[in-house]
């Protein structure tokens, strides 16, 4: 049996549905993340680009750097996806646009040396 997620923004313009298993999660700490979502750390969960269907509506995208698009609800401005070439078959969701975010505790840390100094690690850098 295949297990489903769902997720949106926080308007609900866009909803989203992933099937199956995370092929992993972490936490971002990049300045480019922080500055995307406002948040002194990120959390994702990486998919295949096959286990995302979106729902209702689809993300807005803004190219952040060379490579790199990340989505959001063009309605509310809800942060919701980051894809990067550097992982071309990959969408990775972030963890607060779920219902149910609890099912995906982050196992790591990604960019752990851009860290804000006062936020401490627990865990293992990715």
């Amino acid at each position: 049996m295949t297990s489903t997620h769902d997720g949106g923004c926080l308007c609900g313009a866009v909803r989203f549905s992933v099937s199956g298993a995370a092929k992993w999660t972490a936490y971002c700490h990049c300045r480019s993340c922080r500055r995307h979502t406002g948040a002194p750390v990120s959390a994702y969960a990486g998919f295949e680009r096959e286990q995302v269907r979106f729902t209702l509506g689809e993300p807005a995208r803004f190219a952040s750097s060379s490579g790199v698009f990340r989505g959001f609800c063009a309605a509310c401005g809800s942060t919701l996806t980051y894809e990067g070439e550097r992982w071309p078959s990959e969408l990775h969701i972030h963890v607060g646009a779920f219902d149910r975010p609890e099912a995906f505790p982050p196992e790591g840390h990604a960019f752990a040396e851009e860290r804000l100094v006062w936020l401490p690690l627990h865990g293992p850098a990715v």
